[in-house]
């Protein structure tokens, strides 16, 4: 496939105005290499792990869901000019689906309330509710674990989720008013979860998020290259 016609084929699968504001630059082909496109393989991040076994696999495309280029680049110094130079010795294609892949049918937020068991699914401005079938310790269990419940809740029941940094009072109150009895979402601050109008479930930004690249690897028949953080808890 030529590189064109991929490019295409990603936009129909998550449409670049799809994005928020904040994305504009970021997103679709944000490293260039060869104009063919045979292996392709995706993952959450574009570390240092993940690029050197898509240089190892002998990859033409590697699509990920975060840019490693957030700020505008002045300088290739340190872990980015690491990362450049073996995209770029490698001739590979780096290619970012961020919050238009959050917003996409069958996009992340759609993977999470998947891999969640929700039904009776209802759209939030960047997330969805659900009726989540599953306790909490089920939950988290599918989560990989490290969750923190903020607020008292025994059972679910309407689960409000925003895959990734979620946790914004507008979207709480938005949860709320749809009749969400919980929200899951990421990086929860103590000032919001002090003053949240539901009992918040914190997950971690990859148990998220990553759920939706495995998937998408699954349907397009591509490999997904992982390199979970290194987290543990401690007694």
């Amino acid at each position: 496939m030529h590189l064109r016609a991929f490019i295409e084929e990603m936009e129909r699968l998550a449409p670049p105005d799809l994005a928020e504001e904040f994305d504009c630059g970021r997103i679709g082909l944000v490293v260039e290499g060869r104009p063919e496109i045979g292996m392709v393989c995706c993952a959450l991040d574009a570390t240092a792990t993940v690029v050197r076994k898509a240089v190892e696999a002998g990859v033409d495309m590697l699509v990920v869901h975060h840019t490693p280029l957030w700020t505008p680049v002045t300088a290739l110094t340190g872990p980015t000019a690491l990362l450049m130079r073996q995209l770029l010795a490698a001739n590979m294609n780096l290619y970012v689906m961020h919050t238009n892949f959050d917003r996409a049918p069958e996009g992340v937020n759609d993977a999470l309330a998947e891999l969640l068991s929700l039904n009776d699914v209802i759209p939030l401005s960047l997330g969805l509710i659900g009726t989540c079938p599953i306790a909490i310790d089920e939950l988290s269990r599918r989560l990989g674990g490290n969750i923190r419940v903020w607020g008292d809740l025994t059972t679910l029941s309407r689960l409000a989720i925003i895959a990734g940094s979620g946790f914004d009072p507008a979207f709480l109150a938005e949860a709320k008013e749809s009749g969400a009895n919980a929200f899951l979402s990421a990086e929860l601050k103590h000032s919001v979860a002090r003053s949240a109008p539901l009992p918040c479930i914190e997950a971690t930004h990859y148990a998220l998020e990553a759920p939706a690249m495995r998937r998408l690897a699954t349907r397009k028949g591509w490999q997904y290259l992982d390199d979970p953080p290194r987290v543990r808890s401690i007694p």
